[in-house]
């Protein structure tokens, strides 16, 4: 099975099919906000036809029953795996499950993971703009064991803190981790990042990777290179 899933972060169902058509095995692809807002939830089921898995990246965050309604429909498009905000609390992520359970084929539910702490936030922004006391890593393995209380597969957090909530969670909880680069790239807007190699020593489950495939010359290859730096 893979563990790098590819970020399509586009802003056309043409600029996606022309990058897809490059790999001749299914990959996984996160198909997120900027994607879904310019072509909307159709490009799910283009996508799907091409074959390949999809973490639909939309990261619902509302009341229990709003979330429970948005879910119950998300799981009838058939993607693989999908998220809620850690920060909307137990009930809400319960509410979440809830909603896949009903909507998704039976045996077919998509894999359900919280959002901990956003990979752009710092320790700063974290205490004084978000009046959250206290380390990164301890609100994030905070919302990783709610997250498992409340019946989540697993977790999107920072790969710096992937070995502490595989120690607190355990070895099947999911942990896909974000802000992934090759050492020479830039790291552009995100703060906490690591390469594949360290991610994997970490512990992490997957990877999400996205200007380091989707912007390399030779985007099959550069997601080869990182598969084979994973397994």
């Amino acid at each position: 099975m893979s563990r790098t899933i590819i970020a399509l972060d586009f802003s056309s169902k043409e600029e996606v099919v022309n990058f897809l058509k490059q790999f001749d095995e299914p990959v996984w692809v996160k198909i997120g906000m900027e994607l879904t807002y310019a072509e909307g939830l159709s490009i799910v089921e283009t996508v799907k036809a091409m074959g390949h898995h999809i973490f639909l990246d939309l990261k619902l965050h509302d009341i229990p029953n709003t979330v429970k309604g948005g879910m119950k429909n998300l799981a009838k498009l058939g993607v693989d795996m999908t998220n809620v905000h850690c920060a909307g609390g137990i009930a809400m992520m319960k509410a979440a499950r809830e909603g896949l359970d009903a909507g998704a084929p039976e045996g077919q539910r998509p894999l359900l993971l919280g959002v901990t702490i956003l990979t752009s936030i710092s320790k700063e922004a974290m205490n004084n703009e978000l009046g959250i006391e206290g380390d990164v890593l301890d609100t994030v393995v905070k919302y990783a064991l709610n997250a498992k209380e409340a019946g989540l597969d697993g977790v999107v957090c920072s790969v710096h803190e992937a070995k502490a909530i595989r120690e607190a969670c355990g070895e099947d909880f999911c942990i896909v981790t974000p802000g992934i680069r090759l050492a020479d790239d830039n790291v552009n807007d995100q703060k906490r990042v690591a390469t594949p190699a360290y991610a994997k020593e970490q512990g992490s489950s997957m990877l999400v990777v996205g200007r380091s495939i989707t912007g390399a010359a030779d985007p099959k290859k550069t997601y080869e290179l990182i598969e084979g730096m994973m397994n």
